[in-house]
């Protein structure tokens, strides 16, 4: 156990303001100087975070990073990223190996939010319970959306501001437990915002797309971006795609148009992001400064 080696979460902030705009500038990472003392880099995490969080570190570059049983990528730079579940509590470990041997362990606490309950009606009822063949399509749908959220591309825009895709009201949080027509469903796993059909949608950061599709029978018109290092950003019921698969997207491109396709009772952005299949909070990636 290590706490010297950590810093508040105003100095991991401070610590990294350095590192973001080189990264956004160049869009590639990195590569320490040559002949640098990697030992003397800073380990750099937050002491506390909430429920739902993307969080940032910094490591000397070259280590071995573990949390939540799998091994992290590190940017050439020391970076590390990875996502805080909804029903995270206690303290969340970080293990890291330096390049030199040294093992540390750092404990980051998870603090609990109040999650309260969202009442949807007038959701079609065939979407709340859905006849088998409905039903397996949503399980073959939704099992292609997992598999993309798999990927590991070793690229940095995790690392920039997010934008808002749209601006407008939110009208449904992350995490709220959700009653369609009086029927409990799973925690909400992204932000609703309400906005006009038609309105253009933004990539709130760049990254590759790896799902399109304008017809999910729960999600509609639904695009996935890939920010990096398990990062993604997944985009539903959208009334127009304007991007495929493969495409190299940077903040602010268009990649759709708002819609109330799949099951919606009205025309919303659903914004959610996952670090692989762990969901986070997308309105607390946009408050971090």
């Amino acid at each position: 156990m290590f706490s010297d080696a950590m810093i508040s979460t105003a100095g991991l902030r401070r610590a990294l303001s350095g590192l973001l705009p080189t990264l956004m500038l160049l869009g590639t990472l990195m590569s320490a100087p040559a002949g640098a003392d990697t030992q003397q880099v800073p380990i750099v995490f937050p002491e506390h975070v909430q429920q739902g969080s993307m969080v940032i570190g910094r490591v000397p570059p070259g280590s071995q990073v573990t949390h939540a049983g799998r091994t992290l990528g590190v940017t050439d730079y020391g970076t590390v990223v990875f996502g805080i579940g909804r029903d995270a509590t206690g303290a969340s470990q970080v293990g890291i190996t330096s390049p030199d041997g040294q093992q540390r362990t750092v404990n980051i606490q998870v603090t609990p939010r109040d999650f309260p309950v969202e009442r949807i009606n007038g959701v079609p009822p065939k979407t709340v319970s859905p006849p088998p063949k409905i039903a397996e399509r949503i399980r073959r749908e939704q099992a292609g959306v997992s598999d993309a959220r798999t990927r590991d591309e070793r690229i940095p825009d995790f690392a920039e501001h997010f934008i808002w895709p749209v601006k407008g009201r939110i009208s449904g949080r992350f995490g709220n437990q959700r009653i369609y027509n009086g029927t409990p469903g799973s925690a909400h796993s992204g932000m609703d915002i309400a906005a006009a059909t038609g309105t253009p949608v933004k990539a709130p950061a760049g990254g590759i797309v790896t799902f399109a599709n304008p017809d999910l029978y729960l999600t509609g018109g639904t695009v996935l971006i890939d920010h990096g290092y398990g990062i993604s950003s997944n985009f539903l019921h959208l009334s127009k795609l304007d991007v495929k698969v493969g495409d190299r997207v940077a903040q602010g491109d268009v990649i759709g148009e708002v819609g109330a396709t799949g099951r919606a009772t009205g025309p919303h952005l659903h914004w959610g992001m996952n670090w692989f299949d762990t969901r986070i909070d997308p309105l607390l990636v946009l408050e971090r400064q």
